[in-house]
């Protein structure tokens, strides 16, 4: 079959074709951004946080009466809770990952106010907390007992050690990471640190900071009023401790209020929820512009075929076949299919362009353009098959009709 004819057939009558054509462009240009946030959402979402998450669940502990001795609570809460059985270990600690709420500072390889710190996230833990955790130190070591310090509101003054992740040794030293191992660094400007261990892995409390993985922890317990338990459980036992934890801590001490405790997988869900729901919306709104298309094809085709009705059934007269009807309406779509996915990927990528600069997102992927591609032609194609079999059953009868 000559394309020509078709396609000057077609131009003739070309306000339909071209309206068609522009949405194909428009969805095939929202469809494949959309696919590459969401990829980037999900790639984020499925970042591992560095910590034990199935086995780890935590509690806190407020103290409102009069003679509540905060730091006795802890070291006796913390030798009760370490004594459990089926406990891996337990500490005290200001924050976890991916609970939004934190504490960050800047450490900078050099003293001076007027020298720019990176940012890094800072958990006050104690000798137990790579094990509870479940941290993996790849060089260096561990905190003692006697590195872990007590720290009030009022302090300003940090302890001389810290443990920070493979990340933040990337950032201070990105030229050799492993040189950050022994190294003085310097937080509140001028105030010397020493770092004692570098670990592999683990997340700040802040999942859309973009140094989610530049974290320091800090041999310190807090004297802030409420106190956050973090507990490892053996594997399989969590749910079974949780009860237990909190029964055992509201009990020993009623002159305090035992609140909020969640699994590691419940703060990851929560703190990823609008992500999964800009997912959810984000598929919806694929699937509503791909069936919007859709139906406009399949309209405009049906038109197509209602106005042409008796110069198909002429055509049938002189001998054309059913196939060949079937073949000039699927080949008048996929011309009209090709030109809206051609206008779509440019204007699928100057989209992008213009995204990544002005919301700092990922480009996208190379393959992206040609699969949006072959998808919307062949929904094209699918959905001018129905009006094209019509076309085909006109009987040649319809050309002698003079109505």
């Amino acid at each position: 079959m000559e394309l020509g004819p078709i396609w000057r057939a077609m131009m003739r009558n070309k306000t339909g074709a071209i309206l068609i054509a522009l949405q194909i462009a428009v969805t095939m240009a929202i469809m494949v951004n959309a696919i590459s946030i969401m990829q980037e959402r999900s790639r984020m979402m499925a970042r591992p946080s560095g910590v034990d998450e199935a086995n780890i669940f935590y509690i806190s502990s407020v103290g409102f009466a009069e003679d509540f001795n905060e730091r006795v609570a802890i070291e006796e809460d913390l030798n009760m809770l370490r004594s459990l059985p089926g406990v891996v270990d337990a500490i005290q600690t200001n924050s976890v990952p991916l609970s939004d709420g934190g504490w960050s500072m800047g450490l900078q390889t050099e003293p001076g106010a007027e020298i720019q710190g990176t940012g890094v996230a800072i958990y006050f833990v104690d000798e137990h907390g790579m094990e509870t955790f479940g941290l993996e130190l790849l060089a260096g070591e561990d905190f003692s007992p006697g590195d872990v310090g007590w720290r009030e509101r009022s302090d300003t003054e940090w302890p001389d050690k810290g443990i920070i992740t493979r990340a933040m040794a990337e950032a201070l030293y990105p030229d050799d990471p492993d040189s950050a191992l022994g190294s003085t660094v310097y937080i509140n400007d001028d105030e010397p640190l020493t770092i004692t261990g570098i670990m592999k892995q683990m997340q700040a409390p802040w999942n859309g900071w973009s140094g989610v993985e530049r974290v320091m922890l800090v041999p310190q317990h807090t004297l802030f009023g409420a106190t956050r338990y973090v507990v490892r459980a053996e594997p399989g036992r969590r749910d079974e401790l949780m009860p237990q934890v909190e029964q055992i801590l509201a009990d020993s001490n009623k002159g305090r209020i035992v609140r909020n405790m969640r699994t590691m997988e419940e703060t990851r869900e929560r703190s990823y929820r609008s992500d999964g729901s800009m997912i959810k919306m984000l598929t919806f709104v694929i699937a509503l512009l791909t069936l919007v298309t859709a139906l406009g094809i399949v309209g405009l085709a049906s038109f197509s075929v209602s106005r042409r009705t008796k110069q198909i059934g002429t055509r049938r007269a002189l001998g054309a076949s059913r196939s060949a009807i079937l073949r000039y309406f699927m080949t008048e779509n996929l011309l009209i299919s090709i030109v809206g996915v051609l206008a779509g990927g440019a204007l699928a990528v100057g989209l992008n362009m213009w995204m990544v600069d002005a919301f700092d997102l990922t480009r996208l992927g190379w393959y992206l353009v040609p699969v949006a591609m072959v998808l919307l032609l062949l929904v094209g194609q699918i959905a001018v098959l129905g009006p094209a079999r019509r076309a085909a059953s006109v009987p040649p009868a319809v050309a002698t009709r003079t109505v």
